[in-house]
């Protein structure tokens, strides 16, 4: 999932928390570095006739990313991933970003989304997207070709593909050996696959929020929400209202902790709604959602139901000896807006980089230090922005009350226009001081107005 209007109180909570240094950001169940005994990867041998053999499990964008970076490094590289065809519950969004970096065909982007529509637990509605400019727009993807398509680019670059289901990693016994992965592979020879095995010098686990590989390191647990999504074909007339629009939903009806939204598709619109306090009811929620947008989609067809686990913070471990997490696998969801896409690409082609430089191309076996290198990058780049929207979802999506006060703040120019450079170009926007000034009054303003709204319903309960 992703939305672009989470940052919208990042400009307000720049100067306390962006200016920190990166350790007092990072989460405390994070392994720090300096906890771990590692060999300089200078001392790693250099492999006698044959290059590098790396295995990347799972297929979706971190994977994809990673099994592509890798091939083009003069990696053997073999990518299992057991669902070819797997629909992702996901809004879809992508920066603007993203489509230069990956070099992305505009033809697998759905829509172009140039106006997004907050609407508050009472209904108001604020129009985002007036600060955007002619060539800007948010990404609009249907998972399944996303991912195929970062797939096919990584077999045409060298890698291997194999449907398969990932079962088992067994560590290596003495320095310098190889790992073993058990797996099943769907050939379609057998019923059922059939079971093998392959030896591989590193794994990179991009195998989602359940991820056996992570099981497999003892990577820890952590708190994760349940992400519910219907893909309802609606009239062609309706269709031309979400033609460049998303719609985003906020309140205790469509869900305690997280946000409903209508995103739109090729030829369908996505609706769906998360949670990690009150799984259980998750459908309800669902119910909500469609109901609060029943206007628009009314006539439609619900042609696939989807359901997944989204992570909520960072594993506690992340790299263990030649293995590494990326994507979903390692946390890499931000919480308040649930964007995951760009940040699995990302992790999982910085985690690649990593493996072809310590290697010198394929050439020498890599070690823990080559893959912290990729945890330290990937840190320092964005561990700020996970800090801040971490804050903004407990300050905002606390009630009914502070979520109206979410909703005014985002009708503020000022805001939008943070909000979308900051999301678009995932980068940090310096703001003006002055203009910084007056959002976190005005801040303060709604904040205090919706403790006093939320004091009055409080009484009207009695």
């Amino acid at each position: 999932m992703a939305s672009i209007s989470s940052g919208a109180g990042a400009a307000a909570l720049r100067r306390d928390f962006l200016g920190s240094a990166l350790e007092s950001s990072r989460p405390k169940n994070v392994i720090p570095l300096h906890r771990s005994i590692i060999r300089a990867s200078k001392s790693s041998p250099k492999l006698p006739n044959r290059r590098l053999r790396v295995a990347v499990i799972g297929g979706g964008p971190a994977g994809g990313a990673a099994a592509e970076t890798l091939a083009k490094g003069c990696i053997e590289t073999v990518l299992i991933e057991r669902k070819l065809d797997n629909c992702k519950p996901c809004g879809g969004a992508i920066p603007l970003c993203m489509v230069g970096e990956f070099g992305l065909p505009l033809d697998i982007i759905d829509r172009r989304v140039t106006k997004m529509k907050m609407i508050s637990p009472s209904n108001v509605a604020v129009d985002i997207g007036r600060t955007l400019k002619p060539n800007e727009y948010i990404g609009m993807v249907r998972r399944e070709v996303l991912d195929a398509y970062l797939r096919d680019r990584a077999t045409a670059s060298g890698a291997e593909v194999i449907n398969g289901l990932f079962l088992q990693l067994d560590t290596p016994q003495r320095p310098n050996e190889q790992y073993k992965i058990h797996y099943t592979h769907y050939d379609g020879s057998t019923l059922g696959g059939q079971k093998k095995t392959m030896e591989v010098d590193a794994v990179i686990g991009a195998d989602g929020a359940n991820s056996r590989v992570a099981k497999s390191i003892g990577a820890g647990d952590y708190e994760y929400a349940i992400a519910f999504q219907e893909r309802v074909k609606i009239p062609d007339d309706k269709m031309e209202y979400y033609q460049e629009r998303a719609e985003m939903y906020v309140g205790d009806d469509v869900s305690p902790d997280f946000y409903g939204w209508v995103f739109p598709k090729c030829d369908h619109v996505a609706v769906g709604t998360g949670t990690v306090t009150h799984k259980s009811q998750i459908k309800q929620f669902q119910a909500a959602t469609r109901l609060r947008a029943k206007d628009k989609i009314e006539g439609g067809k619900i042609i696939r139901v989807e359901a997944h686990p989204i992570p909520e913070h960072p594993r506690p471990r992340r790299v263990l000896d030649r293995v590494a997490l990326v994507g979903d696998a390692a946390g890499y969801v931000t919480k308040c807006s649930g964007e995951g896409i760009y940040f699995a690409a990302k992790s999982g082609r910085m985690c690649a980089e990593a493996i072809v430089e310590g290697s010198e191309n394929g050439a020498r076996l890599i070690d823990e230090s080559d893959l912290r290198k990729y945890l330290a990058k990937f840190d320092k780049m964005y561990w700020p922005t996970y800090k801040v929207l971490d804050i903004l979802q407990k300050v905002f999506y606390r009630s009914n009350p502070a979520r109206e006060a979410f909703v005014e703040m985002c009708a503020d120019e000022y805001v939008q226009k943070m909000t979308f450079d900051s999301y678009l170009y995932k980068t940090v926007v310096p703001g003006s001081p002055l203009e910084d000034l007056k959002l976190a009054i005005n801040t303060i303003g709604s904040l205090v107005r919706a403790n006093a709204l939320k004091r009055e319903m409080a009484k009207l309960t009695l």
